[in-house]
């Protein structure tokens, strides 16, 4: 018997909760604090184009919809004749996967009754990937850790041994990044033994059908909200910090009907540090922020994608070439979808929010004995960590809130537990959220220490420190980050340098600008932020006026 429309619409349903166990087996597998506690990964089901028919719940844009490309790359490289049950093919190639090294994206074929049917696919970011750690310093990819080019994981079952010998000889911590690499692939694996059973209840043979519905419904519902925006060109720019020059982001919507157009031309060129972004992960983040505002009922797939056509001039920051050094590309790519929707805001007034700290102000710690000759192991930890989101034109931003990427940041408790380092401080940054009608989210401020016999390295990656987040309509910025020991010593926001044994690294994170006049808030509001210490009382009284 045919499915009807509603059957359809049921299986569709089913194919959420497959993705989600599929991605909450990754979860509990999981060897690094990144996957495991911060849910920094991505889970989907395809068809046998390579075409996304659903993602899990659970994971970032930056993976999932970078990875909705990605798998079209494994369709080509390995070629429908070499695809067999049994098969696992694996690459971290930021231009064919998400963006940088530390991404190991994982593809599986799913069969039925011999006949290929589709593909599992899943996305996590590892501890460790080799040369120079988790930082911005490199000059070339080269440098920044081990590429593996699209290749078989597994085939017909068997394990590729020899590859798993050079990945353990190659990284700084080889029992998490193996231990994640088999991971991903029993996430797939789980997630194939859901879906098998899903079609025997259904009565389904393939998935054929049931792609094309989910594909075609999302890519209608997509055109007929992007036809409800105004025709027009709305242009917008940001200049953001950059490594040792500011970087102008720069962008163009054409909106005509149904169509939508963004083009990042104008954007500043390549930067010689890692700080670069492949087009694949510029049109993830920048299809996200568009997707939110305009259609953010309909389910993500590669329909739903579709409509929003991303370019980027090629040699640009945000669409770098071979083989410039892409390793911290999330935090130009977290600031993207800021800039489309500083261009939306023009069309759709009192949509968006405000500018936020949007990239993450991930750390990556190398701890080292002090003394050489002590034996001490040297271990890396990698923390997570958000600044405040930008108020919203009807409510106050997120503090300490990780938007757009969505991830958690760890606990302190697991992050002591992998790293020889105290976290003597992680609270909300009084006064950092930008004033306004809405305030903006508050940052946090953080302070680490070395434990006895250490001392560390860090790669700072962290922006919004010379240029803070704007606020929208009368809004006010929100505070700029800074980065310094806790005697008050300034620090470098980019690249890698040393925090000795009994000094503190202190981050005070950014926070999200304002939305609307700061003389509009209700002073009651103003009251209960004071109350709740979440602004002083020269803030009160500067900003909005209020003398209690």
């Amino acid at each position: 018997m045919t499915p009807t429309a509603i059957d359809y619409q049921i299986m569709w349903n089913r194919l959420i909760a497959v993705v989600e166990e599929q991605a909450t087996t990754l979860i509990r597998t999981a060897f690094s604090t990144s996957v495991r506690e911060a849910g920094d990964l991505s889970a989907g089901l395809f068809d046998r184009q390579g075409r996304m028919m659903a993602q899990a719940v659970t994971g970032t844009p930056g993976h999932v919809n970078a990875m909705a490309e990605s798998v079209t790359h494994f369709v080509r490289e390995i070629g429908p004749q070499n695809i067999f049950e049994g098969d696992v093919f694996i690459t971290n190639d930021p231009w064919m996967g998400t963006g940088h090294l530390h991404d190991i994206t994982v593809v599986s074929p799913s069969f039925r009754d011999g006949r290929h049917i589709g593909f599992f696919a899943c996305t996590a970011h590892v501890v460790d990937i080799g040369g120079r750690g988790f930082g911005p310093d490199g000059n070339e990819v080269y440098e920044e850790g081990l590429l593996i080019p699209i290749m078989k994981f597994a085939e017909r079952g068997t394990v590729a041994r020899e590859l798993i010998r050079l990945v353990r000889a190659n990284v700084r911590e080889p029992d998490q990044v193996v231990g994640d690499m088999y991971s991903l692939a029993a996430c797939n694996e789980a997630g194939d033994r859901r879906l098998q059973a899903m079609m025997g209840e259904f009565g389904i043979a393939d998935l054929d059908g049931l792609s094309d519905f989910i594909i075609d419904a999302s890519r209608k519902a997509t055109r007929e909200a992007i036809a409800q925006v105004p025709d027009g060109q709305f242009s917008h720019q940001m200049q953001v910090d950059g490594y040792d020059a500011p970087v102008r982001m720069q962008v163009q919507l054409d909106i005509d009907g149904d169509s939508l157009k963004a083009d990042f031309a104008g954007t500043s060129g390549m930067s010689r540090f890692g700080v670069n972004c492949p087009e694949v992960y510029t049109r993830a983040y920048a299809c996200y922020g568009l997707k939110c505002a305009i259609a953010p009922q309909v389910p993500n797939n590669t329909g739903s994608l579709e409509p929003f056509e991303i370019t980027a001039p090629e040699g640009c920051i945000l669409a770098a070439k071979r083989p410039a050094p892409v390793s911290v590309r999330h935090v130009l790519g977290h600031l993207v979808p800021d800039v489309v929707l500083g261009a939306l805001h023009q069309a759709l007034p009192n949509t968006v929010p405000a500018e936020g700290a949007s990239a993450l102000w991930n750390i990556q710690i190398s701890a080292r004995p002090s003394d050489p000759d002590s034996g001490l192991p040297g271990r890396e930890v990698l923390m997570f960590n958000s600044g405040g989101t930008g108020a919203r034109p009807a409510l106050d931003g997120l503090s300490a809130t990780a938007f757009p990427s969505g991830v958690s940041t760890m606990s302190v408790e697991a992050t002591e537990h992998v790293g020889p380092i105290t976290v003597w401080r992680k609270d909300l940054r009084e006064g950092s959220g930008g004033a306004g009608a809405q305030r903006g989210g508050l940052g946090q401020i953080i302070e680490i220490e070395a434990r006895a016999g250490y001392d560390f390295y860090f790669n700072a990656m962290f922006d919004r420190v010379d240029n803070p987040a704007q606020g929208r309509d009368g809004g006010g910025a929100g505070a700029p980050g800074r980065v310094e020991l806790a005697d008050g010593t300034q620090l470098r926001s980019k690249g890698r340098q040393l925090v000795r044994n009994g000094q503190r690294l202190r981050l005070s994170l950014p926070g999200g600008g304002g939305y609307g006049a700061p003389e509009d808030r209700d002073p009651s509001r103003v009251a209960d932020d004071l109350r709740a210490g979440l602004i002083a009382p020269e803030q009160a009284e500067q900003d909005y006026g209020y003398k209690g």
